[in-house]
């Protein structure tokens, strides 16, 4: 089986990349602007036919897209979140309409939830800024194309690898940098928010089993922790981890808040349905996610 993984590189399709390379009989191909890509392909600037001549000369029988934009302007994030499914989803009709396609979508689409209760995939998408919104569009592009298509719409990432653009990342670094000093001082933004982390893994792991599952699957899968957990918790929880001594002050308009998720105070999905179409589950808590991140090891 011939898998081309697109944004191999990046945080997600790293963990990817590894866990596909111990399936029986796959052939792991590397697709993106990286100069390791085997193949160059750029869903932010490639034209659909530009990419239909790059995927027949790849021949896949799946396409995993973990290619995508978490930060810059809207244009960026059109370009990469929107455009880019958009244009794949096109050439994949053209050059290889019989393989697989699993897009990595986001929780972010559905915009705030609402406390103590899951969200299903069936639930309304009200994206409330320009991530949400770009990832949603790359969706509805992707469950719309009339392929073989799965949007596995994943929660919160965390684990070992986490970059620092990330809460997880970004508070493991800055408690990297405090060291063991007493008088250290964190300033942080608003961490009242809940969210749904999931291991990194973990989202590998579903990825794996979308490849290799009977189809057709449903159209969007929720692959998430399937609780919510305080924010204040998971960086107090790291701050244990790392023996920190100082203090950590909270500030709703502090310098490390997120302006991309604070106006979604809850967050949590329901992961029933991966359950029943993948027969997936997380099997890794969110304590294992923050110890292998802290520890800056761990293959998926």
């Amino acid at each position: 089986m011939r898998i081309l993984v697109l944004g191999f590189t990046g945080y997600l399709g790293t963990h990817v990349v590894q866990r596909l390379r111990v399936l029986p009989g796959a052939q792991v191909l590397g697709g993106g602007r990286s100069p390791a890509a085997e193949y160059g392909i750029d869903l932010a600037s490639a034209r659909p036919e530009q990419l239909a001549k790059t995927l027949a000369s790849a021949a896949p029988d799946t396409v995993i897209n973990c290619a995508g934009a978490t930060g810059g302007d809207a244009v960026t994030l059109a370009e990469v979140n929107a455009r880019g499914p958009a244009v794949l989803c096109a050439a994949l009709r053209e050059a290889a309409p019989a393989a697989r396609l699993v897009h990595l979508g986001s929780a972010a689409e559905y915009g705030p939830g609402t406390p103590d209760s899951r969200v299903p995939e069936s639930a309304a998408t009200r994206p409330v800024g320009p991530y949400g919104a770009t990832k949603l569009a790359g969706t509805v592009a992707v469950t719309a194309s009339g392929l073989d298509a799965v949007v596995l719409r994943v929660g919160n990432p965390v684990g070992p690898g986490a970059p620092p653009g990330g809460l997880p990342g970004r508070i493991a670094g800055l408690l990297r940098a405090a060291g063991p000093d007493p008088g250290a001082v964190l300033r942080l933004g608003d961490l009242s928010a809940y969210r749904d982390f999931v291991d990194v893994r973990d989202v590998a792991r579903a990825v794996a089993r979308a490849v290799t599952a009977p189809g057709p699957l449903p159209p969007v899968l929720n692959i998430s922790g399937g609780r919510a957990v305080p924010v204040r918790e998971l960086v107090r929880r790291i701050a244990d981890m790392a023996g920190f001594r100082g203090r950590i002050e909270e500030n709703a308009a502090g310098a490390h808040g997120s302006a991309r998720s604070a106006e979604v105070s809850w967050q949590c999905s329901d992961i029933t349905a991966a359950e029943q179409a993948l027969g997936w589950r997380p099997a890794h808590t969110l304590d294992d996610a923050l110890s292998a991140l802290w520890e800056g090891g761990g293959a998926p």
